[in-house]
């Protein structure tokens, strides 16, 4: 596995080894061994959450509450998105800012956003399935999230031939600066 980094030191993208002949191909997208060292702590997994989109669907950014904080291992595996983490860890140097990256299908890249980030996503590809791990289970009570186009953060988000759909839930989360942050 390469792990490569991101503007953002915590958030990492993992790209596998990708073993491929005539008959498709083979990696491997997960182990734990490999993981926990370029994390550099022992990560539990405890939730695999698999969702599906159309075009112009924009999910986020989603974060939860401590001590019910999350943290994913996001991919694509049909399709493509235009991922975002953005660090709402208000003693870092990196609050506020944000990291996207394409995650497809054909790349076969993971995301991993720790604990303490929010996190959305943009479906690019006409459908998108999108799995993801997480390190503690869904709880509503600490579900929080931020507008997708807050000016503070300021995500460029990719053009898309049409508009973007966004659940009720996603058009009414507030800016970061009206929201609880670590």
């Amino acid at each position: 596995m390469n792990i490569i980094k991101t503007a953002i030191p915590d958030v990492l993208i993992c790209e596998p080894r990708v073993f491929g002949d005539a008959r498709g191909f083979f990696f491997e997208s997960f182990n734990k061994k490999l993981f926990d060292e370029a994390v550099g702590r022992s990560v539990e997994f405890v939730q695999d959450n698999h969702s599906q989109s159309q075009k112009g669907v924009l999910r986020g950014l989603h974060y939860q509450m401590a001590p019910h904080a999350q943290g994913k291992l996001v991919r694509c595996v049909e399709g493509e998105v235009f991922d975002v983490a953005v660090d709402i860890r208000k003693s870092s140097s990196t609050f506020g800012k944000w990291v996207g990256v394409i995650l497809s299908a054909e790349n076969k890249r993971q995301l991993w956003i720790p604990e303490g980030f929010a996190h959305g996503f943009l479906t690019l590809s006409e459908r998108a399935q999108f799995v993801y791990k997480t390190t503690n289970y869904y709880h509503p009570q600490s579900d929080r999230g931020i507008m997708w186009n807050d000016p503070a953060i300021g995500i460029d988000w990719p053009e898309i031939n049409g508009q973007l759909i966004l659940s009720e839930k996603d058009k009414m989360h507030s800016s970061l600066n009206e929201n609880e942050s670590f």
